[in-house]
């Protein structure tokens, strides 16, 4: 060993050491406090105010927005039990989610074992129309979500949903778009379709700690592909 390599750290060396520490632990607890993780995001996210909850149609118009026309009556299809998204590992039970008294949308309850929800006042899976599913991206409780990994699907991913019959409602994803939460695109949502369509959404962009909630919406749109027995 050299006489160099043998003296020991300076003064300067240790206070140098005892910043490094300092910083370190700062970062700690502030992860341990907010206890968000940055969930995947597909290309570009908005940094608008974030709003708490997800805006419900104020009635049924086309994607252009005009009023829509009577239709026929379209064929009943069986509620949704599940739904399955293999490509992110997402296997849950499917909630009955209705209006909150503000108009909005329930969300699911933040719990352990987390599930998404079935907007129930709109079409089943399958049917024609866009239905709508919810999740949760994560909690500082209980961590990662059920929806998470959301903005990492891709076109063409698969999206299953079980239904109470016994027949499955397989979908493709078509595109993964993020808006902000004070331009969350309505229209685009809940607006009638010719074909029947699935919209995942979940919360995704920056997190506001003021405010405990993330500033964009994460939403995933998908198209009925067919459907097959469970």
């Amino acid at each position: 060993m050299t006489e160099q390599s043998s003296r020991r750290p300076s003064p300067r060396t240790w206070m140098a050491l005892a910043v490094a520490l300092a910083v370190v632990a700062v970062v700690a607890v502030v992860v341990v406090v907010t206890g968000q993780q940055q969930a995947p995001t597909p290309a570009a996210a908005g940094t608008e105010r974030s709003q708490p909850a997800v805006p419900a149609p104020a009635s049924p118009t086309e994607p252009s927005g005009t009023p829509a026309e009577p239709t026929a009556p379209a064929e009943p299809v069986a509620e949704p039990v599940s739904v399955g998204i293999p490509s992110i590992d997402v296997t849950s039970e499917l909630l009955r989610l209705d209006l909150n008294d503000d108009g909005t949308v329930e969300v699911p309850p933040l719990e352990p074992d987390d599930k998404a929800g079935w907007y129930q006042r709109g079409p089943a899976p399958g049917a024609v129309g866009p239905a709508v599913i919810l999740g949760h991206v994560d909690s500082a409780e209980h961590g990662p979500g059920i929806f998470f990994d959301l903005g990492a699907l891709e076109p063409g991913d698969e999206v299953t949903v079980d239904r109470a019959d016994g027949t499955v409602a397989v979908f493709a994803v078509d595109r993964v778009e993020v808006h902000p939460k004070d331009e969350f695109p309505t229209i685009e949502v809940y607006g009638n379709t010719d074909d029947a369509q699935l919209r995942l959404i979940t919360c995704g962009g920056d997190f506001d700690s003021a405010v405990r909630s993330y500033e964009d919406n994460v939403i995933a749109f998908a198209t009925l592909t067919g459907t097959r027995p469970a």
